[in-house]
C-alpha cells in the first residue's frame, strides 16, 4: 500500500506544471492620455521603447494605403532634419529606430542605450519624430514610386496574389478586407494634406500605448513617457471598428497563375483578441496545424500521402474577428485532393476532438517553449505594446502557462465544434487553370 502512494506521489509530482512567474508589468497614463506599459530590465544598459497606435490600415477611411504610407514617411524627416539627418542622429548613438504598419497598428520601435547621453538625444530625435513630422514632397512621391514597385512584385507572388484575394473574399466591405498597401490608384490620390491632417487625427496620445522595457526605474519611465508625448495632442480615440460578420455560405475562388504549384489558403473569421475561447482554440489549433510537421495537418498531408511539404493553420486574432487561416502549397494537379484531404482532417478534429495524448504534448510544448518567447528585452516589449494595445490584464504573462495547462479536450471539441465550420470556408486557390486542376481532380 505504501508503494503504491509513493507511485501516485511521484506521478503527480512529475506531471505537475511549475508556476511560471513572468515579467513585473506595471501600468499608467501620461498627462495626454497615453497607455504606458513598464518593466524594469536591470540586466542590460538598454532601453526598448514601442508605441502603437490605432492607425491601421482598419484605419484607411476610403483611402487604402494611407495609414501604411504615413508610417512609412516617419523615418523621413522630423522638425529641421530631413531623412538622412535624422538617420544619422539614431545612427550616432547606435540607437535603432523603426516603423512598421500593421491591419489594426501604426507601430514606431526604438532601442538605445541608457547611457545618459545617448539616452537623452535618442529621445530628443524620437520626440521630434512624434510631435513634428515633416512630410517632405519629395520623400512621399519616392515613397509612393515604392509602393507601385511593391504592388507590382505582389501581382507577380502567387502567395501574395492568394492572401490579397482571401482577405478580400473574407471581409468584403469591412475594413480588414483590402490590400493594407492600397492600391495604385488610391496610392496615387493621396495628397501631403490628406496625410498630414490624417497623422494629426490618429497619432495623439489617447490612441497611444507606449511599451518600455529596459534599465530604468519607474520615476525614470514615467518621464521618459511624459517627455514623449509633451508635443503630441491628447486627441481622441476613433470610432469602434464595425463588427465582423461571419458568413453563413462557402465561397470559392480560383485564380490562374503560370505556377507550378497552387498556393491554397482558406478558413472563415474566428477569433478576435481576448476572446473567451481563446486558449481552447490556441491548444487544439496547436496540435491540428500549429506545431509544424508534428501536427495533424502534417502528418495527413505531408507524411502519409506526400502531397505538400508546407502546410499549417493558425490563428490571426485582432481587435475584430481575425481568420483561422489553412495554408498549404501543392503541385497543380494534386490542389484537389489536399484541399478535400485538409478539409476532412479538420472535420475530423471537429467531430471527435484530440486525444489524451495529444493534447498532453501539445500543452508541454507549449508551456516548455513560452519562457523562450519572453526571454529578452526586445519580445518582451512586444508583448507589452500588445497587451496595453487590446486591453489584457496585467497578469496576462503570468496567468498564460496556468490557463493553457487547464485546457481539457472537452473543452477543445466544444469550442471547434461551435466556431469553425468548414461549410462556410473562404477557399482561394491561386495555380495552374482550372481545368487542369478539375481534369488532374477527376483522373483524366
Amino acid at each position: 500500500m505504501l508503494t503504491r502512494v509513493l507511485v501516485l506521489l511521484l506521478i503527480l509530482m512529475m506531471s505537475a506544471t511549475p508556476a511560471f512567474a513572468g515579467p513585473l508589468i506595471k501600468s499608467w497614463n501620461t498627462s495626454n492620455g497615453a497607455k504606458v506599459m513598464f518593466v524594469e530590465a536591470p540586466s542590460i544598459p538598454m532601453l526598448d521603447v514601442r508605441l502603437v497606435f490605432d492607425a491601421g490600415s482598419a484605419r484607411d477611411n476610403g483611402r487604402p494605403g494611407i495609414a501604411s504610407l504615413t508610417n512609412s514617411l516617419l523615418s523621413d524627416g522630423a522638425g529641421e532634419w530631413n531623412a538622412d539627418q535624422l538617420a544619422e542622429r539614431f545612427e550616432d548613438v547606435g540607437a535603432s529606430f523603426s516603423t512598421t504598419s500593421l491591419r489594426d497598428m501604426g507601430i514606431i520601435s526604438l532601442r538605445t542605450l541608457v547611457d545618459a547621453e545617448v539616452l537623452d538625444s535618442s529621445l530628443e530625435t524620437l520626440e521630434k519624430v512624434l510631435s513634428t513630422p515633416s512630410f517632405p514632397e519629395e520623400a512621399i512621391e519616392r515613397r509612393k514610386k515604392q509602393v507601385y514597385v511593391a504592388l507590382e512584385k505582389q501581382k507577380e507572388s502567387p502567395s501574395s496574389t492568394a492572401s490579397i484575394a482571401f482577405y478580400q473574399q473574407l471581409y468584403g466591405d469591412h475594413p480588414y478586407a483590402h490590400n493594407s498597401m492600397g492600391d495604385s490608384e488610391s496610392i496615387k490620390a493621396i495628397t501631403r494634406e490628406e496625410i498630414t491632417a490624417w497623422y494629426k487625427q490618429h497619432y495623439v496620445g489617447n490612441n497611444a500605448v507606449i511599451a518600455i522595457v529596459g534599465a530604468v526605474d519607474r520615476k525614470q519611465a514615467g518621464e521618459i513617457a511624459e517627455r514623449l508625448m509633451t508635443n503630441v495632442a491628447a486627441g481622441e480615440k476613433p470610432q469602434p471598428l464595425a463588427e465582423v460578420k461571419v458568413s453563413g455560405k462557402g465561397v470559392e475562388k480560383r485564380i490562374e497563375f503560370p505556377s507550378s504549384q497552387t498556393h491554397l489558403l482558406f478558413g472563415q473569421p474566428v477569433m478576435a483578441r481576448l476572446d473567451e475561447d481563446f486558449y481552447a482554440l490556441y491548444v487544439g489549433n496547436h496540435m491540428l496545424g500549429g506545431s509544424g510537421l508534428v501536427s495533424m495537418l502534417g502528418e495527413e498531408v505531408r507524411e502519409k500521402r506526400g502531397l505538400a511539404y508546407s502546410v499549417s493553420s493558425h490563428f490571426i486574432p485582432m481587435r475584430g474577428k481575425g481568420p483561422y487561416l489553412f495554408s498549404a502549397q501543392t503541385r497543380n494537379e494534386q490542389s484537389q485532393k489536399t484541399l478535400k484531404v485538409m478539409k476532412q482532417t479538420l472535420r475530423d478534429f471537429i467531430k471527435d476532438g484530440p486525444t489524451q495524448k495529444r493534447l498532453i504534448a501539445s500543452i508541454r510544448n507549449i508551456t516548455g517553449g513560452f519562457p523562450l518567447r519572453i526571454s529578452s528585452n526586445s519580445k518582451i516589449v512586444e508583448y507589452l505594446a500588445m497587451m496595453g494595445f487590446y486591453d489584457y490584464p496585467l497578469d496576462h504573462l503570468n496567468t498564460f502557462v496556468g490557463k493553457i495547462t487547464a485546457v481539457t479536450a472537452k473543452q477543445i471539441r466544444d469550442a471547434f465544434s461551435r466556431r469553425v465550420n468548414p461549410d462556410h470556408f473562404v477557399i482561394v486557390q491561386v495555380g495552374g487553370s482550372e481545368q487542369a486542376q478539375d481534369a488532374a481532380a477527376a483522373g483524366k
